[in-house]
């Protein structure tokens, strides 16, 4: 069966033996000392270098992500380095598996449901009413609000009013922020729970007003917390604690397996 090949085309970069393009900018002597790593992925990303209020934004995102404790994918990491410590991209790679729905993944879903509640919207959508309409959305399908929500940060996780105080400084605290803002409330009004906009949640607004396409969300994320993993990896090559968690996890889950007075 014959076919007809389609062009091959890419617009993100260049190079020849005295010369390195990306998105239409020369490396050594546009980006290299002119440009920080955020400001250059949101080139990257998008094509157009950010404003300096975008970049204020955008740099308070990805720092705002790079670290969280010892979380499943910094544990995950530590684990896989232990038994591969040759392999420090393994380990990265290892942590970055769990980023997704329920640890910093969910701000593409909070993106997501922005992004469609506000569609062709021309600054006169009731974003009251809409915001009672997507919370009673959620309820009625038993589904969790993307964006709300936090373990360990009641009544508020700190990270969120700094990132909207940092939005609104540089006015990008729009109609993506304000929806978010008046969900978390509606959430609240009718469970009657501490319903916190978290760290993820306020991201994803803010990805919004951006500009940024809901499918590139969670890579921000993954290109943030790969930071992290690396200084986890760092201190676990110096510091090591992963085969502790290993030995300590196996002698709890199988106590009740071991005849009485063993000694393990």
């Amino acid at each position: 069966m014959s076919r007809t090949p389609r062009p091959i085309r890419s617009d993100i970069a260049w190079s020849t033996a005295d010369r390195i393009t990306i998105r239409g900018r020369d490396l050594p002597s546009e980006i290299l000392g002119h440009m920080s790593l955020a400001d250059l992925s949101f080139l990257q990303l998008t094509g157009r270098e950010a404003t300096p209020e975008q970049s204020q934004v955008y740099n308070a995102i990805l720092i705002a992500l790079v670290e969280h404790g010892l979380t499943p994918s910094a544990l995950a990491a530590r684990l896989t380095y232990a038994g591969a410590p040759e392999s420090l991209q393994a380990a990265v790679a290892a942590g970055l598996c769990g980023v997704g729905s329920v640890f910093v993944g969910s701000m593409e879903g909070t993106a997501q449901m922005l992004a469609e509640a506000l569609a062709g919207d021309d600054g006169t959508l009731d974003l009251a009413e809409t915001a009672a309409g997507i919370v009673a959305g959620f309820r009625a399908r038993g589904t969790i609000i993307p964006g709300l929500g936090h373990p360990f940060h009641k009544p508020i996780d700190p990270r969120t009013p700094r990132l909207f105080e940092i939005a609104a400084d540089n006015g990008l605290a729009g109609r993506h922020v304000e929806l978010m803002q008046l969900i978390g409330r509606e959430a609240e009004r009718v469970s009657g729970k501490s319903l916190p906009i978290n760290a993820t949640g306020a991201i994803g607004a803010l990805t919004g007003e951006l500009g940024l396409a809901p499918k590139v969300v969670r890579g921000l994320g993954v290109m943030a917390r790969a930071i992290g993993l690396v200084g986890h990896l760092m201190e676990e090559s110096e510091q090591p604690l992963a085969l502790e968690l290993w030995h300590r996890a196996d002698d709890e889950a199988c106590a009740h397996l071991r005849p009485a007075g063993s000694g393990a």
